[in-house]
């Protein structure tokens, strides 16, 4: 039974190893180039797989950008529910928890947008997907634990209002007139709508 286990284990373990290499790979090119300029073929050779495995893995590559980016905004997300536990007032907490995410959206524009738009319309079977959409509602579920602070707002309402910040944010973050825009021009134009909507 042991000796059944070691194979599995070698298995697995070069299955990560490839998964990692695939990702650094992608994460390199797309940083260089922006994910319209890199293809798959390159990725592969620069990860040192053949494209056949690289599709084990995602089978676009707006699938690889889910994977790389992914892990750039759960980091992100978690930043910011760390600076948003300092912060006091509501609005001030909820963009503390944001302008991280937001920034990440920035590092690279054409990148991050091709993100938003594969996490709104990509394979809804696909892992990768399925992670973002996780993130997604990490960050409504921390928006929400933010406006419970305030007694008279209830878990149903908060949980509502949390899903209507994040559509803010992320179709702010992914309009066309934003292209140019900074991160504190994004910010500012996040922060605006959200005022209105918790009539700060």
């Amino acid at each position: 039974m042991t000796t059944d286990a070691h194979p599995l284990g070698r298995r697995e373990r070069n299955k990560q190893e490839k998964l990692e290499r695939i990702t650094a790979a992608a994460a390199e090119l797309f940083a260089e180039s922006g994910i319209d300029d890199v293809t798959t073929q390159q990725i592969a050779e620069r990860a040192d797989v053949g494209t056949g495995t690289l599709f084990l893995y995602a089978k676009t590559k707006g699938e690889l950008l889910l994977l790389v980016q992914n892990a750039h905004y759960a980091i992100a997300l978690a930043k910011g529910i760390d600076a948003s536990a300092a912060v006091t007032g509501t609005l001030d907490a909820v963009m503390a928890l944001l302008r991280p995410i937001i920034e990440c959206n920035r590092v690279q524009v054409d990148n991050g947008r091709t993100y938003l738009r594969e996490m709104v319309f990509g394979a809804t079977d696909d892992a990768h997907h399925s992670e973002a959409l996780g993130i997604v509602a990490d960050t409504e579920t921390a928006v929400a634990a933010i406006l419970r602070r305030d007694q008279e707002t209830g878990e149903e309402r908060a949980a509502t209002l949390a899903r209507i910040v994040s559509a803010i944010m992320f179709l702010t973050m992914s309009a066309g007139p934003h292209v140019g825009s900074t991160v504190d021009e994004i910010a500012q134009d996040v922060r605006m709508q959200v005022a209105a909507l918790l009539g700060s």
